[in-house]
């Protein structure tokens, strides 16, 4: 996410840092590489001309700080702009009105709506509401079955939609069966099509019309960059739209999207996916994007995911185990199997101020699929060689090997790494966050 925009503004900064005074020949080189970059991750032309000329107004109308230097100055203004740029603050989902209120979710055929209608289910249920799952794309050969299957698996109750019934009959079906089961939140998938066509727009109209949805969101694939952005205006001149969803975040690593679309449509991004599973959607905060894309982190964020998965009880015992440097290839998995429940390990690392940084972690790619060969490795573990490492030699990492379905070498590379976080855990502990780096695994 944004990967290409970030390691180029930071060149710019690097470039800016150690200046005496900002002066206008030195903003204006560095602006003029942050317009090429915005340009190359796809950022709508007229969106960089205001963006830069917002920057260079602030930059050259201001005095540097004193505490700071000119160039996080720089980043600074930047920071802020970019933050305004995509919306200023998060704008919420719509749920007002009577119940059952309904969430319209609208876009072209292959942009993600039924999966996000999935995830937009499981993030409600975590708000305390009800959701119910509503097939309108009486079209596309199996979508009644995938947003089954979807309910299913995350039991949560489905309208039992048929191609052979008018997609306005279905929402108004839906609607009273809601209310009459106690769901209080319609989630309506609506039929998309390969392109914009008159059609699909009065079918659409006609939903809206008749549902009157609290929220209409349109779901956009990220990585389309500025198509995105021109789909976003169509539909939203036709059905006003509440807001936009950005679908496969996580495989966009340029960002155009989600830095042009509140310029241009004046509709705000509510929430990014950023993977494949169920969970793995964002609201969209812009001042956290904002920290992400310069490379500060995004801490909240983090916090978050960890609130949401990790045990209170379970973290204050590996905080004392930590400060006693006792902890074990069992701990070691443990906290392997909450990262994976917080998302992609790749993107939390980015999360974390500093890292992307780290020459370490500069090319780090984090295959997911490695932490679940971990858990299997140290599973086939006994309790006594989990708690104590260095008893694995040669004849166990065997029979761990073929218990785990692995190879020595995969038992070798564990160990390693498992030795280089118990070196930086004990750096941390005497020298505090100083130590950190020099001993950071090499996964």
């Amino acid at each position: 996410m944004f990967d290409n925009l970030s390691d180029k503004l930071n060149a710019v900064f690097k470039k800016l840092k150690g200046h005496g005074k900002l002066t206008e020949k030195n903003i204006e080189e560095g602006l003029r590489e942050v317009r090429m970059a915005l340009l190359e991750a796809d950022v709508h032309f007229k969106v960089v001309k205001s963006f830069i000329n917002s920057i260079k107004e602030r930059a050259l109308g201001q005095e540097v700080m004193a505490s700071l230097t000119p160039g996080q100055q720089v980043i600074k203004i930047v920071n802020d702009e970019l933050t305004e740029l995509m919306g200023g603050v998060l704008e919420d989902l719509n749920l007002s009105g009577s119940v059952p209120v309904s969430i319209m979710l609208v876009g072209l055929q292959g942009s993600g709506k039924t999966t996000t209608a999935g995830k937009l289910a499981v993030f409600l249920r975590k708000k305390g509401r009800n959701p119910y799952l509503v097939p309108a794309d009486i079209y596309r050969p199996a979508a009644i079955d995938q947003l089954n299957k979807l309910g299913n698996q995350l039991s949560v109750p489905v309208f039992p939609s048929r191609s052979d019934m008018d997609p306005v009959q279905i929402c108004q079906e839906a609607r009273t069966t809601a209310h009459r089961t106690g769901c209080d939140t319609l989630l309506i998938d609506t039929a998309g099509r390969l392109h914009i066509d008159e059609a699909l727009m009065d079918e659409l109209c006609r939903i809206k019309d008749t549902v009157k949805p609290s929220d209409i969101l349109l779901v956009a694939d990220a990585m389309t960059g500025q198509d995105a952005v021109n789909i976003a205006k169509s539909f939203n001149d036709t059905l006003d739209i509440g807001g936009v969803v950005l679908s496969k975040m996580d495989g966009d690593a340029r960002g155009g999207a989600a830095l042009s679309i509140k310029s241009i449509t004046n509709k705000p991004i509510k929430f990014v996916g950023v993977g494949e599973k169920l969970s793995d959607l964002e609201p969209f905060h812009p001042d956290r994007m904002s920290s992400r894309i310069l490379g500060m982190g995004d801490v909240l964020t983090i916090i978050e995911k960890a609130q949401a998965v990790i045990d209170e009880k379970k973290a204050a015992e590996l905080e004392k185990k930590l400060r006693k440097n006792a902890f074990t290839l069992e701990d070691f998995r443990d906290q392997m199997i909450q990262i994976r429940k917080m998302g992609s390990m790749s993107e939390i690392i980015k999360m974390i101020p500093g890292m992307n940084k780290m020459k370490q972690l500069k090319n780090l790619e984090v295959d997911d699929k490695e932490l679940i060969k971990v858990e299997a490795i140290i599973n086939s573990m006994t309790p006594q060689e989990r708690r104590q490492h260095t008893l694995i030699k040669g004849s166990r990492r065997k029979r761990i090997a073929k218990g785990s379905g692995t190879s020595v070498q995969d038992i070798n590379k564990l160990l390693k790494n498992y030795n280089q976080v118990m070196k930086m855990i004990k750096k941390i502990n005497k020298g505090g966050i100083r130590g950190f780096g020099a001993g950071m695994p090499s996964f």
